[in-house]
């Protein structure tokens, strides 16, 4: 398998508090790799890191073999790696269509967009229902639909997402799930930080668990969702 992201030593800072100490991983292409910990572990920053939202006071990040630690956030866009952020973000001021033009504004394709427009509407139709509506008036689930919508306008290799199922009801989960499972048969790599552990391990290929800052368990998504250690802290 091709190295489609590596992480090497990776910290960061928020002023006097270490965020993330010296951390490693690697994400192959074709794969979902799942980071779970507790609040504050790490997670969030490590995501923000790789989409350059943060800056790192040490360590590299690598995609596609190429040197992104220092590259400007529109750059990182345009180079294939897309973030639906955590608390999902969208411009509720604007309509969804709006909002979903905008994650491609990378792009001069205009074919291309239109074509794409069309296929979130697909894989979401009940964005494609309300795509005149402002996105403040979107339910939470629909909201979290867009915000994902948005990343793949910019047609990423990468997908890094922020707890999809954060405060959404059990079917609205699945749903958001089904999509993740579907994104990953087309082909997009995802690095997903997921608060419902038990569903990120069964969704995911490969896990690193974060603990204050510190990768501290890493492994076969499957085999750790049977591991005493892991059930225990994580799957309750």
């Amino acid at each position: 398998m091709q190295k489609l992201l590596e992480i090497q030593n990776l910290s960061v800072n928020y002023g006097a508090i270490q965020a993330l100490q010296a951390i490693d991983l690697f994400i192959n292409e074709g794969e979902i790799v799942t980071l779970i910990g507790a609040n504050g572990a790490g997670k969030s920053t490590t995501l923000k890191a790789i989409s350059r939202l943060v800056n790192p006071v040490g360590g590299r990040i690598f995609y596609q073999g190429q040197d992104v630690t220092r590259m400007a956030a529109h750059q990182v866009v345009r180079s294939g790696i897309a973030h639906s952020p955590e608390g999902r973000r969208v411009l509720t001021r604007q309509t969804v269509l709006t909002n979903l033009e905008l994650g491609a504004y990378g792009r001069s394709d205009r074919l291309g967009i239109k074509a794409d427009l069309e296929k979130q509407f697909l894989t979401f139709p009940r964005l494609g229902e309300r795509r005149q509506q402002l996105a403040g008036t979107l339910s939470g689930g629909e909201q979290q639909m867009l915000a994902i919508a948005r990343a793949l306008m910019s047609r990423p290799k990468l997908l890094l997402l922020d707890e999809p199922s954060l405060g959404l009801a059990p079917q609205i989960v699945l749903e958001i799930f089904a999509v993740i499972r579907q994104l990953h048969q087309q082909g997009v790599t995802i690095l997903l930080v997921e608060q419902n552990a038990n569903l990120a391990l069964q969704t995911a290929n490969r896990v690193y668990i974060l603990e204050a800052g510190q990768l501290t368990l890493t492994g076969n998504a499957a085999e750790l969702l049977t591991d005493e250690r892991v059930r225990q802290a994580y799957l309750g």
